[in-house]
């Protein structure tokens, strides 16, 4: 069973789902709105950004991100959760790239993955509506509640950090850049080949024309003698 806006507050009011810090102002009507975090990191910039300081996090054209929610949430033995994207995102063009499953137990600051498809900059402001999650009642509670790597996460750690810093190869925000200017290049190369073109018909041109004026020349020396 899905949560509505009422059953979500009554679930916070037992302490079954503990969302820290709650505001009611970001409860949809089956679902709560979670916020850009403190902390994220890009494969452009390749370190960890503090989004709180700068305001924003951006997201280069073809950039991988991670970046973490600002609530932490608390999950009991018989609540579960998915979360998506905000739409207002996805219809920018980003598309989240982590699993969208929060088990019942669970305890943390969710670390979302989000990669950047468009060939333009994207901004994700600090604690604006970033995420959001629908919470489902379950017909029993969990005999075996989450205890995973995640468990008990407070963000960004070292791992996400050094999968950023230490990756290799091309991230694709450089390999967009990379074709944008192979494509730049192959315009200005086109536009110098055209150039040469027309210079040519133009020498072409020129040259007919002076091997008529010599053809006539020659002619009227011919006659003349």
């Amino acid at each position: 069973m899905i949560l509505s806006h009422n059953d979500i507050v009554a679930a916070v009011n037992k302490k079954d789902i503990i969302i820290n810090p709650f505001e009611e102002k970001q409860l949809q009507p089956a679902s709560y709105d979670l916020r850009v975090g403190k902390y994220g990191a890009t494969t452009s910039k390749k370190a960890k950004v503090d989004i709180e300081r700068q305001g924003y996090l951006l997201l280069e054209p073809g950039d991988f991100a991670v970046v973490e929610v600002f609530e932490e949430l608390t999950l009991s033995n018989s609540y579960a959760a998915r979360f998506g994207l905000r739409s207002k995102y996805a219809r920018k063009g980003l598309i989240a790239t982590t699993g969208t499953q929060i088990d019942p137990g669970y305890n943390g600051i969710l670390v979302i993955g989000i990669t950047n498809l468009t060939p333009r900059p994207i901004s994700l402001p600090f604690k604006d509506d970033f995420v959001t999650v629908e919470f489902h009642k379950l017909e029993n509670p969990a005999t075996h509640p989450y205890s995973g790597p995640y468990q008990n996460k407070k963000g960004i750690g070292a791992e996400e950090i050094e999968a950023i810093v230490e990756s290799e190869g091309m991230a694709l925000s450089e390999v967009l850049t990379t074709l944008r200017s192979l494509s730049s290049n192959v315009g200005a190369l086109t536009t110098d080949v055209t150039k040469m073109t027309s210079d040519l018909k133009s020498l072409k041109w020129f040259i007919g024309v002076l091997v008529a004026v010599l053809a006539i020349l020659v002619t009227i020396i011919l006659i003349v003698k």
